[in-house]
């Protein structure tokens, strides 16, 4: 899954559940069930795109996420504390962030090693446009879902 998608649903998981003790476990393992739906994100195809352009596209998706999430914030939970979801988010994305410095950079600390592999037994990737559209649809759901209740 994208970073956008899972900041959103780290978003959503800040606004709906106020106890970090609830919070945390949830944030992760919505990273990994996000990740066993087929997905399209910016490493799909890495062999063809090379590493420095997934590093550009992914710093891009990076950006994009915390500002749908910014946005998500204002209009849909404007109550709930920006720096609870920031933390969230991060924690949603927080396999993304651990396998990054073994995949660019090839730093093979244990964290780092463990993360990509971990992560690499329950990513499911799917090309565009399905992929995408997955995705999106899982999204815009939950969000739907987290504002109705």
């Amino acid at each position: 899954m994208t970073a956008t998608g899972h900041a959103v649903i780290g978003t959503i998981i800040a606004a709906k559940i106020s106890n970090p003790y609830l919070a945390i476990p949830l944030a992760i393992a919505s990273h990994v069930a996000a990740d066993m739906i087929p997905h399209w994100d910016t490493a799909t195809n890495r062999e063809k795109k090379g590493k420095q352009r997934v590093l550009v596209e992914t710093l891009f998706d990076i950006a994009i996420g915390f500002v749908i999430s910014y946005v998500i914030l204002v209009i849909f939970f404007p109550m709930t504390n920006p720096m609870y979801a920031l933390f969230m988010i991060l924690v949603a994305q927080s396999f993304d962030w651990l396998m990054a410095p073994y995949y660019f950079f090839n730093i093979r600390f244990f964290p780092f090693v463990w993360a990509y592999k971990m992560q690499k037994k329950f990513d499911s990737e799917l090309d565009k446009p399905w992929g995408i559209v997955t995705q999106v649809a899982m999204v815009l759901l939950l969000l739907l879902l987290a504002h109705l209740f």
